[in-house]
């Protein structure tokens, strides 16, 4: 926002009469939810990811960015969105289960660590294993021990390894069931034979710390073929599907034709 860059030019009263209108303009924001699937190399669908979108009322078919959003939200309201997310997933459980899916959702560790005393959230975690959590702040990772105490967590997702918040640091800091590569970086190392070569070693790298590593961003047939012949796990990206209402995720088929 570019509050912050002239704030220290304004009288104190006006900045914080500016701040207070900020605040209360992401508050009268509203979200919609919407998902895009994951796909195994292999072409079986392996998740989802619950995605979401921010508008204000004002101009409903503006799309605001998420990351701005959930900055200008406390704990308590981030942790009131992740209830709302994991409530609605419980309704397509039947889904996740018989296709043997997962669904990730994004959260930052800070509101990661107040999960533990957050026991409305645990309860629906729990009741909800097929749930990832995929951490987005990477500077401000949970300490090991403090998610040890909360198992019903289930194994822990890394989201965009390569963008600068996440880098080979947060490799050894926690323990990932699965990492995903960020697309800047996936577009970036694709562009010459050696930043090719450079993508497999560092994928191969990368499997070390995982299961897998899911590339994200994947748009073109070509770029899909990369990713299958690489040491890669899954896929995600506008070449399988844009994000989509939940209304539809019955129909999103668990193979690739």
């Amino acid at each position: 926002m570019m509050l912050k860059h002239i704030s220290h030019r304004l009288p104190s009263s006006i900045v914080v009469q500016k701040h207070q209108e900020e605040r209360l303009y992401w508050k009268q924001c509203q979200r919609l939810y919407t998902f895009q699937p994951i796909y195994q190399v292999s072409g079986r669908l392996m998740a989802i990811e619950l995605l979401t979108a921010v508008f204000h009322p004002a101009a409903p078919s503006q799309r605001l960015s998420p990351e701005d959003y959930f900055a200008a939200l406390d704990i308590s309201q981030r942790l009131h969105i992740v209830q709302e997310q994991l409530e609605l997933l419980i309704q397509w459980e039947s889904k996740f289960v018989d296709g043997d899916l997962v669904a990730s959702v994004n959260i930052d560790g800070p509101s990661l660590l107040a999960i533990q005393h957050h026991h409305q959230i645990r309860a629906l975690i729990a009741r909800l294993p097929w749930v990832r959590f995929e951490l987005v702040e990477h500077h401000v990772l949970p300490q090991e021990e403090i998610v040890a105490q909360m198992p019903e967590l289930g194994p822990l997702w890394l989201d965009d390894f390569g963008s600068g918040m996440a880098n080979f640091s947060a490799l050894t800091e926690l323990k990932y069931d699965y990492i995903k590569l960020a697309r800047e970086l996936f577009v970036l190392l694709r562009k010459t034979e050696e930043g090719r070569h450079l993508f497999l070693m560092l994928l191969a790298l990368i499997n070390r710390y995982c299961k897998g590593v899911i590339v994200e961003g994947v748009e073109t047939a070509e770029e899909w073929a990369q990713v299958q012949s690489s040491p890669a796990f899954a896929a995600q990206g506008y070449f399988f599907s844009r994000p989509v209402p939940f209304d539809q995720l019955t129909d999103l088929p668990l193979q690739l034709a």
